[in-house]
């Protein structure tokens, strides 16, 4: 196991020459060269490069609770995305389930999968642990993930859980929320609260939110 090796970029920068990459989001090609927009971090899916900005992101905190996608598997450990410059790790030791020592792990958790898990650590260096081991980690299973602003978690959720609750409520669904700005969703309704949720954070300054969620809600039903 090693730290993210994640780069972070500056406006201008050159970040790959070559015609075998794409340009994704962030960034701009001139001739064989793909450049930066922003200050961010270079995110690299396949042949498709992507600066993701500095500004706004998550950036990971001990005791937060996260929703992650298993990226890759090493021997005793599992690579996450959590939404983040940052990948995080999951190791066998930070699992409920036992471990035989001839077992392939990719039979507990495989490239793809969704967990809610707990950062139980967060370095200098930004390396960061994760665990399954407390009562509210799992493992997501069906239903489907969106992506807000961190910054906007808390108005999601709402005082008390207000917001969300009612979000539930009315679209008879079930959400979890994660503070790294991912939020899952499952139910016959799942696009109706996916809706509501992104109503929420466009307009996170709007005085009585909570009704005007309600009411658009159900004039969508």
């Amino acid at each position: 196991m090693g730290e993210s090796k994640r780069k972070v970029v500056y406006p201008g920068e050159i970040i790959y020459e070559g015609i075998d990459a794409l340009p994704g989001l962030g960034v701009y090609r001139v001739e064989e060269k793909i450049i930066s927009k922003h200050i961010g971090v270079v995110n690299k899916k396949g042949r498709i490069i992507n600066v993701v900005p500095l500004n706004g992101v998550y950036m990971p905190k001990q005791d937060d609770f996260v929703i992650g996608e298993i990226i890759d598997i090493g021997v005793n450990f599992w690579l996450v995305d959590i939404h983040s410059p940052y990948d995080a790790f999951l190791g066998i030791y930070d699992i409920t389930e036992f471990v035989d020592k001839e077992i392939d792990i990719s039979e507990i958790y495989d490239v793809g999968d969704l967990i809610y898990a707990k950062v139980s650590r967060v370095t200098k260096t930004k390396y960061v642990n994760l665990t399954m081991k407390d009562s509210q980690a799992k493992r997501l299973y069906k239903g489907y993930v969106i992506d807000v602003s961190p910054s906007k978690v808390p108005r999601i959720i709402g005082k008390g859980g207000s917001m969300i609750k009612t979000i539930k409520d009315l679209t008879q669904t079930k959400i979890i929320v994660g503070q790294n700005g991912r939020i899952w969703i499952q139910g016959k309704n799942a696009d109706l609260a996916a809706e509501a949720i992104l109503f929420v954070e466009e307009n996170a300054l709007m005085e009585g939110l909570t009704d005007k969620v309600s009411e658009y809600i159900k004039s969508k039903t």
